[in-house]
């Protein structure tokens, strides 16, 4: 007799949680990228976290962690903001008629409306996915409405990491292995003579870039993207601002070449804080011509589009926010937030040999370790650059991690830089806690010998062991 089928289980989202949830690593180390459970192991990166809010995370015995990481920057407004958790319960409660792709709901159409608000001079937005969709977008953009293949990037600039976004990408250790690649080229960040350069060859579409680029976080020196911006508006080339990480308050503008007087890309790229940190999305803005030249006839309707673009969760939650962002005066707290921790870090340069510089603009920083002066701390800084470059400023991450309970990361791979780049809605009690946690690792850095040192020991050990 055949037994009867087994009654439907249904899904269950708390009990397979519940149920499974403590396989994890595990189920990383199996069926997604099996370094990465590695790496985490190695580093004592290996928590539990159980839930989060706002700039802080808990794990599995109740400790919590300060955020200063924000999720690569998409926690603008903080982990499970309410106003954003409601604005998605509403959105799915109303049941839309989302993405039939032949009609033109309103949400996309207010999202574009409130974004360009932001920046007067753009006229259009087309939505994606990601960060790197929305340079994709402005890549294709620049070529199609100039005619021309080229696009300038600077040396050390992180755009993405999808084919075309890769061949913007100043940093070799992502390139490597994935030629061949579009046909761009790099110039050094500020040089406008070598931008000029490459003008002159007749064949440049635009130059993408970062008013402040992550890795390392460097400035554009000031007066450089207006002058930038008049090269390459006199060779008819376009201006493509990367405010994906810079974008949306994080350096105490909403945009972060409003810095700068007089600057107005043609193109400017946006993602990470827009989505509240729940539904992913990605925007390129842009002036009329171009988007009219793309989109130039009903022939051309789809010409670029993404199947998730524009969907109603991701527009609700991009709404929501940049309402948010307004009410509780965000950009302005980005702003205070950041002078205070930037002065209070800066204030520390002449007290530590180990530390050369903090740098940045609101709440995107970096601090920078060089080579020390005295005997005893510089034979051990050279230990570790002779194994690996970035090896110091690794065995401060961890212990801000594993001593302090504060998540931040090394800002580039070869790099003696961390780069703290926190939700905005940080004020003095995180401030506080941040300096506190730093100056006792510098202390025990600059004592000569401790637990520290003994970490920087292993991390040599398995610098080499990987070569």
């Amino acid at each position: 007799m055949t037994p009867p089928d087994p009654e439907p289980k249904g899904f269950d989202l708390a009990t397979l949680l519940a149920e499974r949830g403590a396989e994890r690593y595990d189920l990383h180390a199996r069926y997604l990228n099996h370094q990465l459970p590695r790496m985490l192991h190695t580093i004592g990166f290996d928590k539990v976290y159980e839930r989060a809010e706002g700039a802080y995370f808990w794990d599995d015995e109740g400790q919590d962690y300060l955020d200063m990481l924000a999720g690569f920057g998409v926690m603008g407004v903080g982990r499970h903001h309410p106003v954003v958790r409601k604005a998605l319960h509403d959105v799915l409660d109303a049941g839309l008629a989302d993405l039939t792709r032949f009609d033109c709901q309103p949400l996309p159409g207010l999202l574009a409306e409130k974004l360009l608000s932001y920046t007067p001079h753009l006229d259009r937005v087309f939505f994606g996915n990601s960060g790197t969709e929305a340079v994709e977008t402005a890549l294709k953009f620049a070529r199609f409405a100039t005619g021309r293949p080229r696009v300038l990037y600077c040396d050390h600039a992180f755009h993405g990491l999808t084919t075309g976004s890769l061949s913007v990408n100043g940093e070799g250790g992502f390139r490597d292995g994935f030629a061949p690649l579009l046909p761009d080229t790099a110039v050094p960040l500020g040089d406008l003579a070598a931008l000029e350069r490459e003008l002159a060859r007749g064949d440049v579409a635009g130059l993408i870039v970062e008013p402040i680029q992550g890795k390392g976080v460097h400035a554009a020196p000031p007066g450089y993207l207006r002058a930038a911006q008049d090269l390459l508006h006199r060779h008819k080339a376009l201006l493509i601002a990367d405010e994906v990480q810079t974008g949306l308050g994080r350096t105490g503008d909403f945009f972060a070449y409003q810095h700068d007087e007089g600057v107005e890309p043609d193109l400017v790229c946006v993602s990470k804080a827009l989505s509240g940190g729940y539904v992913p999305v990605g925007a390129t803005l842009g002036k009329d011509w171009i988007f009219k030249k793309v989109y130039s006839s009903m022939d051309r309707v789809l010409v670029h589009s993404a199947s998730f673009g524009a969907n109603a969760q991701a527009m609700a939650a991009g709404l929501a926010t940049l309402s948010v962002m307004e009410d509780e005066r965000i950009v302005a707290n980005a702003r205070a937030s950041g002078d205070l921790l930037r002065t209070r870090l800066a204030a520390l340069v002449d007290r530590y040999e180990l530390l050369h510089e903090v740098r940045g603009r609101g709440l995107m920083i970096g601090i920078e370790f060089g080579r020390p002066k005295s005997l005893g701390l510089r034979s051990r800084w050279t230990m570790l650059q002779a194994a690996r470059k970035g090896l110091f400023a690794q065995m401060v991450v961890v212990p801000l991690l594993q001593r302090h309970r504060i998540l931040t990361q090394v800002s580039g791979d070869h790099l003696e830089v961390i780069k703290l780049i926190p939700p905005l809605v940080i004020g003095e009690p995180e401030v506080d806690r941040f300096v506190t946690a730093f100056t006792a690792v510098m202390d025990d850095a600059h004592g000569g010998g401790g637990l520290m040192w003994e970490f920087g020991r292993t991390l040599v050990k398995q610098a080499v062991a990987n070569r």
